[in-house]
């Protein structure tokens, strides 16, 4: 995809300038959320419980606790919430050291962000570990900062770690563009104030004020990104 990019910092009169991208990590960048789940299918597996498909819905896209704590409620399963956690970090570094592909698009995405250099940052629910294996493959030049969920005090739905991000690049919330592919990850970017391209992933995500749904992030370039700003102003 060919674009025209505005030069950074170039605004409209009602500074409707995008200042940074905000990504989402599993599911949006990297195709990852279903070794997540097949991770919980075989930890819970060895511990003598079936997890049901419908509740693949439920742990999308959340933070560790809440999706861990939803399965072990659910199961009845006798393991504490820290032992579990260890079981599904070390189970998904596992499967990302064997294989870890890309979204479509997502490269080329994140190659025309470096090139223009616009102000980029990597937001995930994962664990700071998982993010700095995954930033072996995506390339961690591409990101000025990176956000993991046991780094804020609330990580998704919450805004701490989309407003911590704009914080940290300079940039007003209002300003940022955020790419997500989960309802949770949807509704921090929003509570955050930022506006939103969603890229659904697991479960359809509707069209909202502020909010742009797509099928996928080859559809998205620097071009779509002003546009959407100004559009949305």
């Amino acid at each position: 995809m060919t674009s025209t990019v505005p030069a950074l910092g170039t605004r409209t009169a009602e500074g409707s300038a995008l200042q940074a991208v905000l990504l989402d990590m599993d599911g949006t960048l990297v195709d990852t959320e279903g070794f997540w789940w097949d991770v919980e299918v075989e930890v819970f597996a060895s511990l003598g419980h079936r997890l049901d498909e419908s509740w693949r819905h439920v742990v999308v896209g959340g933070p560790m606790t809440r999706s861990a704590g939803f399965l072990i409620e659910a199961t009845g399963a006798d393991i504490t919430l820290d032992e579990l956690t260890v079981l599904l970090n070390d189970g998904f570094e596992d499967r990302i050291g064997r294989d870890l592909p890309l979204m479509p698009g997502a490269g080329r995405l994140l190659a025309e962000l470096y090139e223009y250099e616009i102000p980029t940052a990597l937001v995930s629910a994962s664990h700071r570990r998982i993010i700095d294996r995954v930033l072996t493959s995506l390339g961690a030049h591409h990101f000025g900062l990176t956000v993991a969920g046991d780094e804020v005090p609330r990580t998704k739905p919450h805004p701490d770690p989309y407003l911590a991000a704009a914080a940290g690049l300079g940039a007003h919330p209002a300003r940022c563009a955020v790419i997500e592919d989960t309802a949770t990850g949807v509704a921090a970017a929003e509570a955050a104030g930022c506006h939103v391209v969603a890229v659904p992933s697991v479960a359809p995500i509707a069209p909202a004020l502020r909010r742009t749904v797509v099928t996928s992030l080859e559809e998205v370039d620097l071009t779509f990104l002003h546009g959407l700003m100004t559009e949305m102003r």
